[in-house]
């Protein structure tokens, strides 16, 4: 093979390493919830092409308010998913919409639209 075709290859193994890192394996370090004066952990969710932040950090055994904020009219947003809490909220758009939760245990719980498009974490320590 020639010079440039090696260097060809060699670009696109790189771009794909990194639309693969970017996609799959990128992980959000997470934002520690706030607690408030009421005993809640609260946190501020906002739904514009996702969510921001993705990844929220609170303590188990405490209740937690996500409050979501959408701020876009795609279909796919207009509801949140918390399987493992057996929740869900529909979100309209340019409303403060609390989601109440009460983790009893430690570990990862995912949380989405209903196509699966938009994706969150809560962790829960």
């Amino acid at each position: 093979m020639t010079p440039d075709r090696w260097f060809v290859l060699f670009a696109g193994l790189l771009l794909i390493a990194f639309i693969v890192w970017f996609f799959w394996l990128k992980r959000a370090k997470g934002v520690r919830a706030a607690k408030t004066s009421s005993g809640y952990q609260e946190a501020m969710i906002l739904v514009k092409g996702g969510y921001t932040p993705d990844t929220i950090i609170v303590s188990r055994g405490k209740p937690v308010r996500l409050n979501f904020r959408r701020e876009e009219t795609a279909s796919c947003s207009d509801k949140v998913v918390f399987e493992h809490f057996n929740k869900s909220a529909e979100l309209p758009t340019g409303e403060l919409v609390p989601v109440e939760l009460m983790p009893k245990e430690a570990g990862e719980f995912a949380f989405a639209c209903p196509m699966g498009m938009f994706r969150g974490r809560l962790i829960v320590e």
